[in-house]
């Protein structure tokens, strides 16, 4: 691990404003990505600075009727909130199929949207990334890409976001608040927050150099069935080869969002008009101009089939 400087902020503002003075600077809470990085030196910051003192840490309701979530609300707590449970249950239950008890214990609401990809090359300096190193080429491509994008992908990149816990976001409508160095503050649709790849691979999110999120905030309950359902090669403490979140109503329409199979959360709002249609109808939509290698084409079946499975749970919770 190379030498870095540290300082504890003492406000959000004056965090976002002591990152713009150094060079290199990131900000670190559970350190639960960031810190592995460090040591692979993929991650190489001159100076963390240290937010774990901001009062972050709440989850508290809205005047419209919905919950603003802290910055540093550990995913455990979370997936616990009674209120949670009860409305959102989605994405409880996404924060639940994720990581290991003692990481959620860790893990921020921030730094699970902000965590990097888990692409076998980006985690291997020895091989090209141009998601690690702009312009070096990208070594999945032609290499092994089976647990890899289908969607969204570029000849850049086609690694995938690995959060399950933003693909429930993604289909509840969140909204991410930050703060600037300069002091002002804006919400970011989380729709817009994550970046497909692109030519630049390495720019992940919307997010401004020095901005800290402080806040995810969800829209009033939407009611029906929650369900996140999960396929990965492991029973647990394994990232999705795909994953659906759904909130599906009494009468079959519904949203549903993916993960496991592009650089951000997908969803695609057109294609859940078909949803009383069924899973095949839905997927052709979801899936339109998907671009598969040979090792991962089987996830536009996996991805069909879970679908149906979740639809078919929702009748039967219903």
């Amino acid at each position: 691990m190379r030498p870095f400087s540290y300082l504890r902020a003492k406000s959000p503002a004056e965090a976002a404003a002591l990152a713009a003075q150094v060079e290199g600077a990131r900000f670190i809470a559970g350190g639960t990505n960031l810190l592995d990085l460090m040591k692979l030196d993929i991650e190489t910051p001159t100076h963390l600075i240290d937010v774990n003192g901001l009062a972050l840490d709440r989850i508290e309701a809205t005047p419209e009727g919905g919950l603003k979530i802290g910055a540093l609300v550990r995913n455990t707590d979370l997936a616990a909130d009674a209120r949670v449970r009860k409305d959102y249950a989605l994405l409880s239950r996404a924060l639940l199929a994720g990581a290991s008890g003692q990481l959620r214990n860790r893990a921020t609401t921030a730094g699970n949207l902000l965590q990097r990809t888990r692409c076998p090359y980006f985690y291997d300096t020895n091989q090209p990334c141009n998601k690690r190193v702009p312009g070096s080429g990208c070594s999945a491509i032609g290499g092994f890409s089976r647990p890899l994008g289908i969607l969204g992908v570029s000849d850049a990149c086609i690694a995938t976001h690995p959060s399950d816990m933003a693909v429930a976001m993604r289909a509840l409508d969140a909204q991410v608040e930050t703060v600037r160095p300069d002091g002002t503050t804006r919400t970011i649709a989380i729709a817009d927050f994550h970046r497909l790849p692109g030519n630049t691979p390495n720019i992940e999110t919307a997010l401004a150099v020095n901005e800290l999120i402080t806040a995810v905030t969800l829209p009033p309950p939407l009611g029906g069935t929650h369900i996140y359902q999960k396929v990965r090669d492991r029973a647990s403490y394994a990232f999705a080869l795909i994953s659906v979140g759904a909130v599906i109503q009494r009468d079959g329409s519904g949203r549903v969002a993916l993960g496991g199979v592009a650089h951000k959360p997908w969803r695609v709002e057109a294609a859940e008009a078909a949803m009383s249609k069924g899973a095949m109808a839905v997927s052709e939509q979801l899936l339109a101009g998907a671009k598969t290698t040979e090792q991962n084409a089987f996830k536009l079946t996996l991805v069909e089939r879970t679908l149906a499975s979740v639809i078919a749970q929702a009748r039967v919770q219903a």
